[in-house]
């Protein structure tokens, strides 16, 4: 039997945090199933929020005020107050951590300029920043290894729920296929968003929704998963990520004809506009035949940076041109187009990070979320760029230690350990006896074609039913798949089959969530719908399972400080 007072799935920044939180006074498990320096949070390139004030005078209030205007007036404004505030102190802490920031001349954190927000706040490491705050937090991690035990390439089945309490996990060691339970005290869920269910993503492999939907299946509902943010900066045809601090540093963005036409879109704010907008932009101008040589593709144009300034800003943005197109931005512009990249919608939470399972905010005790699968809902309709990282960051903090308080007074509870690994090798086992002549490839395949034409940037009623038709479809064909290794060792095969299941579920929870929501408000445009209403739908989702397939409720958006008003730019 294995057991922790404290049980963390998902070793990103969110995850770490949380594990240097509660492993001050208990026993903690930390379970990935990628090693923690490949986490996703290391993708992140551009920066990390915070008002610090170093370049020119700001304040929390203009980052809340920024944060909630990005996000189109959906932010609970409560836990943006908290999230805001709390900024400098946590880039401090990382910096004693032993993340290097870079510098300005004088020897400050340098900030730049990001899409939203009205100061230079955004803190960074060149263009490497999660990358850089990642391994900060590992290495307080290995620090602390005499209460922290990790547990690299396990993968986590399902939630146990005893009573409407969670009191562990079932799990997969990779390595050798045995499955195993984890008893914990608490359970923290630190997995990820889910952008693999498009075809275009900047996501890592690992963002495949397994957190969400476990949670989904023990009877917590999903908040706003209709709002999937594109970000505007993709490579052409992959998805990799060309960091937003491209724009920051003063890059173009340039159609087909060469023309600057973000002055068509957002006049005051050019580039720098939030990426809902930016993305929308950039698509219109494909749909309008104004790609890049007749492709849908537009340029990010570099070249009048500069060779010094891209190799001291942004050189991995260079060296990625250079491995995966043959490109060099110091000579020629690069080919981008809109990719699926941050889910602001996810598992929904209070601002401490405890699971709540209704609009009245219930919690379910034991079971607590952070970072990109939680929904404490800091970003509304659009996250701005810049605050995902401290998203994770700081609520990483604050989950590690309501969890840490929670498990301090709690008890193991007691639960049939053979029953729960019984559900889960009975969906193994029914796995492995397919003798089906479908292709898991081909399903996956059509799943992210059909998600990124017909509930990507642009949304409407006729595309989003025919998308939900067709993902039905794919779930049938899933369970008459083709298995070709039937071992038990190393069977990264099962795990992508499993995968599957869970991201063909998420996919069609983001299609019925957007069909129901009749409006456009942030990375969520309706063409049928093209207005915001405020009367109607400033509110946020709960998407529930029911016995006749989905349930959608609504929370109350909380405002305090700053009412709805026009988002202009």
């Amino acid at each position: 039997m294995i057991k922790h007072d404290v049980l963390i799935v998902g070793s990103g920044l969110a995850g770490m945090r949380s594990a240097l939180e509660v492993c001050k006074d208990l026993d903690v498990g930390l379970l990935s199933k990628v090693y923690p320096s490949r986490s996703h949070s290391g993708a992140a390139q551009g920066g990390i929020a915070a008002a610090l004030g170093n370049s020119e005078d700001d304040s929390w209030e203009e980052h809340m005020f920024d944060t909630v205007k990005g996000g189109d007036y959906l932010n609970d404004q409560d836990a943006v107050e908290i999230y805001c505030q709390a900024a400098p102190r946590v880039i401090y802490e990382l910096e004693h951590f032993g993340c290097v920031f870079s510098r300005t001349a004088d020897g400050k954190i340098a900030q730049r300029s990001f899409g939203g927000h009205s100061k230079p706040r955004a803190c960074f490491s060149a263009d490497r920043t999660g990358h850089a705050i990642l391994h900060a937090l590992h290495e307080q991690v290995l620090k602390n290894a005499k209460s922290i035990k990790i547990y690299s390439e396990w993968y986590m089945h399902q939630l146990v729920v005893v009573e409407g309490r969670c009191c562990g996990v079932v799990v997969s060691n990779v390595r050798t296929g045995e499955v195993e339970v984890i008893h914990a005290k608490a359970v923290i869920f630190a997995t990820g968003g889910y952008g693999r269910v498009y075809k275009i993503t900047t996501n890592a492999f690992a963002s495949t929704a397994d957190g969400a939907l476990a949670a989904f299946h023990a009877g917590v509902p999903l908040e706003d998963t209709e709002f999937v943010q594109f970000h505007p900066s993709g490579l052409y045809r992959q998805g990799i990520l060309f960091s937003e601090a491209a724009r920051g540093e003063g890059a173009y963005l340039l159609n087909g004809n060469g023309d600057r036409f973000m002055e068509e879109y957002a006049p005051s704010r050019m580039e720098l506009a939030p990426r809902d907008i930016v993305a929308r932009a950039e698509q219109s101008e494909i749909d309008a035949g104004r790609g890049v040589n007749g492709e849908a593709c537009i340029h990010l144009d570099l070249r009048h940076l500069g060779e010094a300034r891209i190799m001291e800003r942004l050189p991995q943005i260079r060296q990625l041109g250079i491995d995966f197109i043959g490109v060099d931005c110091v000579n020629e512009p690069l080919p981008i187009q809109p990719s699926a990249h941050y889910s602001m919608g996810g598992i929904p939470t209070d601002m401490h990070g405890q699971v709540v399972v209704d609009a009245d905010n219930t919690p379910m005790a034991g079971f607590f979320a952070a970072g990109e699968c939680a929904c404490v809902s800091v970003h509304g309709a659009n996250r701005l760029g810049t605050n995902s990282l401290l998203e994770a960051t700081v609520f990483g903090e604050r989950t590690g230690r309501r969890a840490l308080e929670y498990a301090r007074s709690a008890e193991f509870a007691a639960f049939n350990e053979g029953h729960e690994k019984a559900r889960v090798l009975k969906q193994i086992e029914e796995i492995f006896q397919r003798d089906g002549t479908e292709s898991y490839n081909d399903i996956r395949n059509e799943m992210k074609e059909v998600m990124m034409e017909k509930c990507g940037v642009f949304r409407d009623a006729d595309n989003l039913k025919s998308c939900i038709a067709t993902i039905q479809g794919l779930q049938e064909r899933h369970t008459k798949g083709r298995v070709t290794d039937k071992g038990r060792l190393f069977n990264t095969e099962l795990y992508e089959i499993i995968e599957l299941g869970n991201m063909l579920k998420m996919a069609e929870i983001i299609a019925t969530t957007a069909l129901a929501r009749q409006e456009s408000r942030g990375g969520h445009y309706r063409t049928d719908f093209p207005k915001r209403d405020d009367q109607e739908f400033l509110k946020h989702s709960l998407v529930y399972q029911s016995e006749d397939g989905m349930e959608i409720k609504s929370k109350k958006v909380i405002v305090t400080k700053y009412q709805p008003k026009e988002r202009t730019y």
